[in-house]
C-alpha cells in the first residue's frame, strides 16, 4: 500500500535560555511551532511562517550553512536535523501517512506569545521551558533533546 509523505518545518524559538511549546490538542503533547510546507514556500519560510501564525514572534534563524559560490543558486539555511515521523499507522502496522519534518532553531527577543494565525493555540495553550523544567517534564524525548540543542546553541552563538 503506498505510503502518502509531506514535508514540514519545526522551529525551536529560543529566548533568555527557555523554548516555547505549546499543548496540541490532537497529538496531546507538548510540541514547538510547526507544520506544513505549502508549496509555495521554501521549508525555512514555511517554519518561520509558522512560527509567526502560532506565537505572533518575529523568529530570526539560527543559520551556521556555509555559502556556495553557484551562478544559478543560492545556498538555503540547513536544518539543524531532519526527521521521519510516522503519522498515519494502519491496524496491521503499515504506515500509510509520513512527515518529513525540517528542524530548525530561532531565537525570538519576546516571550508575549500572541497567535496572529486563525485557529491557532490561545496564549494559554503556551509555556517556555528552560533546562530545568525541559529535563523535569513529561515530554517525548526528542522534544526535549532538540530543545536542549537549541537552547545551547542560542547561548553559545552556533549560528
Amino acid at each position: 500500500m503506498e505510503t502518502t509523505r509531506h514535508f514540514t518545518a519545526t522551529v525551536y524559538v529560543v529566548e533568555g535560555g527557555a523554548v516555547a511549546l505549546h499543548h496540541h490538542d490532537r497529538l496531546g503533547i507538548r510540541v514547538p511551532p510547526g507544520g506544513h510546507v505549502d508549496r509555495d514556500e521554501l521549508p525555512h519560510e514555511a517554519g518561520l511562517r509558522e512560527v509567526y501564525e502560532e506565537t505572533g514572534l518575529e523568529a530570526t534563524l539560527l543559520d551556521d550553512t556555509d555559502p556556495v559560490d553557484a551562478p544559478a543558486g543560492r545556498t538555503l539555511p540547513q536544518p539543524r536535523h531532519q526527521m521521519l515521523y510516522d503519522i498515519g499507522v494502519r491496524e496491521d502496522g503499515g504506515v500509510y501517512h509520513q512527515h518529513i519534518d525540517h528542524v530548525y532553531y530561532a531565537r525570538v527577543d519576546s516571550r508575549a506569545i500572541d497567535p496572529a494565525g486563525v485557529d491557532e493555540a490561545p496564549p494559554s495553550a503556551w509555556a517556555w521551558y528552560d533546562r530545568s523544567a525541559l529535563r523535569n517534564g513529561e515530554l517525548d524525548a526528542d522534544t526535549v533533546q532538540l530543545a536542549l540543542e537549541a537552547i545551547d546553541v542560542a547561548q553559545n552563538g552556533d549560528g
